[in-house]
């Protein structure tokens, strides 16, 4: 037990976990009237996952193309909306028509694209040309969100979680100053995170927060403010992470990750302990983010993902999050989720269905 524990690096986040499970507590007692579940379903969206080959990547994306259109069938929130996916999609695997095929399953309200990125051994200046080429690529095709001079503005995953140089060794990105320049080039937020087995995991848990001080450093996440009714920084950008704890299954004691895989799906008991890992803005208790991963793409996950156990993680979520009383649940995707955490730090109140595209306007592509 104890040499899982290290292996899951609880001597590094185990005392933050601690910390915002009291303070989580303390703040849902505080809380007035219903309660807000806003639930993001992140995808490392990857159809050449393990070297595949173009035409295994084509009936990956055709499975998730005829069948999310199936498992959403009958499924609402409180809103009255299907679940929604925010397809995570691989720069390097750019094809046109995966990300067409992606365009039809967003103009049906299913979901949007952000940007995911494998990189290793980049400079400053090669990281930045990368990113530049793969975010108006995606973006020619309708995705993404747009400024007021139509520049695409994009939510961020870092391939094999090494955000900001964050590996001792260096592998796996090789830019210190890689969030600053992301936010540079467009990035609202960054959704990499947790990632509890790997020494890039940060000190931080279950928290919405700034990076604080020079965002140039290496690993500048690790210094960091919680986010805040009243106090919204527009100089970087916002980290949203996922549950990370523990919870009982059966006589066992298990580490929640965030991750949904065929292996590990969701189950009553992850599911009913979301709201208590789940991250708030301090001050806002009623709005409750819950940032959900996978990697949904290869053939046994998307099997899974598609099938009974995703149609049962929906279940789950509305038996326990959506009586209209307690709780109301809301699918939300990952632009929607920091719609909603900026207009909670702004100070608003009451239902967050209202301010879905509070800053950043959906897409073109969407409905």
């Amino acid at each position: 037990m104890f040499e899982n524990l290290k292996q899951k690096q609880i001597q590094r986040w185990g005392p933050a976990y601690l910390r915002r499970l009291i303070e989580g507590r303390r703040e849902a007692q505080a809380a007035v009237g219903t309660r807000h579940l806003l639930f993001a379903f992140c995808d490392h969206w990857e159809p050449l996952f393990a070297g595949a080959s173009d035409e295994r990547g084509d009936a990956r994306v055709k499975a998730w193309s005829e069948g999310y259109p199936t498992l959403a069938n009958g499924i609402r929130d409180a809103d009255g909306k299907a679940p929604q996916h925010s397809f995570f999609f691989p720069g390097e695997h750019y094809r046109p028509r995966w990300l067409d095929s992606l365009a039809s399953l967003s103009r049906q309200g299913f979901g949007e694209v952000e940007l995911h990125l494998h990189h290793d051994g980049d400079t400053r200046e090669s990281l930045k040309a990368d990113v530049q080429r793969y975010v108006a690529e995606i973006a020619s095709h309708g995705h993404m969100s747009r400024d007021s001079a139509g520049r695409p503005l994009f939510a961020f995953i870092h391939g094999n979680w090494c955000l900001a140089n964050a590996r001792a060794d260096g592998r796996w990105c090789g830019v210190d100053d890689e969030i600053a320049l992301l936010h540079e080039l467009g990035c609202y937020a960054d959704f990499t995170f947790p990632a509890p087995d790997n020494e890039s995991q940060p000190s931080i848990v279950n928290t919405l927060f700034w990076p604080t001080g020079d965002v140039a450093q290496r690993r500048a996440y690790e210094h960091a403010e919680r986010a805040r009714v009243g106090h919204r920084p527009n100089d970087r950008m916002l980290f949203v992470t996922g549950p990370s704890g523990f919870f009982r299954k059966g006589k066992r004691l298990r580490i929640e990750a965030s991750a949904i895989t065929a292996n590990d799906p969701a189950s009553s008991e992850r599911v009913s302990n979301w709201a208590d890992l789940g991250a708030t803005v301090a001050g806002r208790p009623e709005w409750v983010f819950v940032k959900m991963h996978t990697h949904g793409a290869p053939d046994a996950q998307a099997a899974s993902l598609l099938g009974e156990p995703g149609v049962k993680m929906h279940q789950l979520l509305a038996r326990h999050y959506n009586d209209g009383e307690r709780w109301k649940l809301h699918y939300v995707t990952a632009r929607e989720m920091f719609n909603v955490a900026a207009a909670a730090m702004d100070g608003k109140t009451g239902d967050p269905n209202e301010v879905r595209d509070y800053l950043l306007q959906k897409p073109p592509i969407a409905p």
